[in-house]
């Protein structure tokens, strides 16, 4: 037999776009002598496609799809994701399932049993998890057929009851197909490989997973698709951040590729996160039907990070950096900005904002009657730069990319209609750490970033000589910090164990926690890391803890 993986990106809710991309990849497949093509978990209609789950129109056109897809399907089979609705009218409307189309028709289906409602993933609030789990049959040969969270609970235990695979492993099976919409963190292909390897070694079967690929906003799927041997070996891995096309004969208990193997290299963090916001701010203007974005650029580190990512994303010709010097400026900010705009080759303007500060604290003045200048003064200028670039935004069609990094969103380091807007948090997921190890990889075969821009101390430049150090941590110790409270979840007592200051700690954990008003009106941000703030942190907005 021989198997064709389909690794392809979809839109949400976009059929026509789906069903040509599917349908193509059938007829490719169908030319290579496939037998079989296997698509990701829920392909039609597209992962996560939330409360479109609720609407019967949405449904509607599901079911249509199956049936021009199953027109397709003559002289070949395809495993395929969709929601089906469930007519037992027992339990949840849905439920999440792998379709077996053959000779024109829906030949069997398989339904998800573990349905993950943790961190971004929310299944349990549309589908019924399956209650009984059987191998398929195709040509003679048993497949283990299950759906991305059904291999999981070997890294879960503890949030499942039942175990999948060990009733499927019971019927012997030739091959072990998981379709999945897995998304990406930076460390998750790691324990990805062990549940998988674990799965094929205990099964004795070889096993293709299959992840789809491309951006939903603030989830980003990286394909890399994996082929392993009944020994836990890799076989292959598909392409990083793209589509691809792959063919595989099974002859006997082996899967044997039918064109080059992908070199693997060990997966180095920087460059995986590198390629995911590119492809994050790839698809969140393409599928939104975007082709412009606008950045605020200080001088300082982050915006110039966004504005190189942003170029090599849309091109530097639909980048337009606005830069907007006040008397805290320094001249070597307004240089570094330049720089970077003749490294790039973006569009820029440059609109000073003094003018408009003073008429501020001209028209406040009587108001604040002679108060000493403050956080006040300071925001003002940061609210001015936004409502400059939501100008530019508004006036010339461009899309504000906002530049706030991890570090900042987590201690509220940042002001509320000023720096905090934008319709997409590029390195919101990305700690100032990482910003500038990200700064060295764009610049690893010429100068985009001006060096100067990353080795100056950072600052806001709101009031004469501002460093981010008067007010925060130095940003190493701040990160290690807060990847121990929001990453690895740990209590302030936990983290003081490993050895950090406790006075320090608990200030950190404060400003985190007060900053949740913040964090709940900022933009959706391109999550790269295990827990990015957003829908996979979902904190109370009012309370007091601990």
């Amino acid at each position: 037999m021989i198997i064709a993986l389909a690794q392809l990106n979809y839109h949400i809710g976009n059929f026509e776009c789906n069903l040509t991309r599917i349908t193509q990849a059938i007829q490719q497949a169908k030319d290579r002598g496939a037998d079989l093509v296997v698509f990701a978990e829920l392909a039609i209609g597209g992962y996560p496609a939330k409360d479109l789950l609720r609407s019967p129109a949405f449904l509607d056109r599901c079911e249509q799809a199956i049936v021009e897809i199953a027109d397709q399907c003559r002289g070949i089979a395809c495993i395929i994701g969709a929601p089906v609705r469930n007519t037992s009218g027992k339990g949840k409307p849905l439920y999440n399932a792998a379709l077996l189309v053959a000779d024109g028709a829906v030949q069997q289906v398989v339904h998800k049993g573990l349905l993950p409602d943790y961190d971004v993933f929310d299944e349990y609030r549309y589908f019924q998890p399956a209650e009984t789990f059987q191998c398929i049959t195709y040509q003679n040969r048993k497949i283990a057929l299950t759906i991305c969270e059904d291999l999981w609970n070997i890294a879960s235990p503890k949030l499942y009851r039942r175990n999948p695979m060990e009733v499927l492993r019971g019927e012997n099976p030739d091959v072990i197909i998981n379709i999945a919409a897995s998304p990406f963190s930076y460390n998750h292909l790691r324990e990805r490989m062990e549940v998988l390897q674990s799965h094929a070694k205990e099964t004795k079967a070889p096993l293709l997973y299959v992840n789809q690929v491309g951006a939903h906003a603030d989830i980003i799927f990286d394909g890399r698709s994996l082929i392993l041997s009944p020994t836990g070996e890799l076989v292959d891995m598909m392409a990083s951040f793209d589509e691809d096309l792959k063919y595989y004969r099974l002859h006997e208990n082996n899967l044997t590729p039918l064109q080059k193997t992908t070199e693997v290299q060990p997966p180095l963090d920087t460059p995986l996160i590198h390629q995911a916001l590119l492809l994050g701010i790839r698809d969140y203007f393409n599928k939104s039907g975007f082709t412009k974005a606008v950045v605020g650029l200080s001088g300082g580190i982050d915006s110039a990070l966004v504005a190189a990512l942003a170029c090599e994303a849309l091109g530097a010709e639909n980048v337009m950096a606005v830069l907007m010097p006040s008397v805290y400026s320094s001249d070597h900010s307004l240089t570094d900005a330049l720089d970077l705009v003749k490294n790039t080759g973006c569009r820029h303007e440059i609109v000073p904002i003094q003018p408009m500060a003073d008429a501020f604290h001209q028209s406040l003045d009587k108001a604040f009657n002679g108060l000493a200048p403050d956080v006040t003064e300071e925001n003002i200028q940061a609210r001015i730069r936004g409502t400059l670039l939501m100008a530019f935004s508004n006036k010339l069609g461009y899309i504000l990319l906002n530049t706030s990094n991890k570090s900042e969103a987590a201690v509220g380091y940042g002001t509320l209609y000023g720096d905090m807007a934008g319709a997409l948090g590029v390195i919101g997921d990305v700690y100032k750490t990482q910003v500038y190890k990200l700064a060295g990889y764009i610049n690893r075969h010429r100068e985009i970033i001006p060096q100067h821009t990353i080795v100056k101390p950072p600052s806001a430049e709101l009031r004469p000589g501002q460093k981010d150090s008067d007010s925060l941590p130095e940003y190493e110790l701040l990160d290690s910090v807060l990847f121990q409270y929001i990453e690895n979840e740990k209590s302030a007592s936990q983290i003081v164990a490993l050895g950090f200051d406790e006075a320090l700690v608990r200030r950190v954990l404060n400003l985190v926690d007060r900053a949740e008003f913040k964090r709940f009106q900022a933009p959706p941000i391109l999550r790269v890391s295990s827990k990015a703030f957003g829908s996979g942190r979902a904190m109370p907005l009012v309370a007091r803890y601990p």
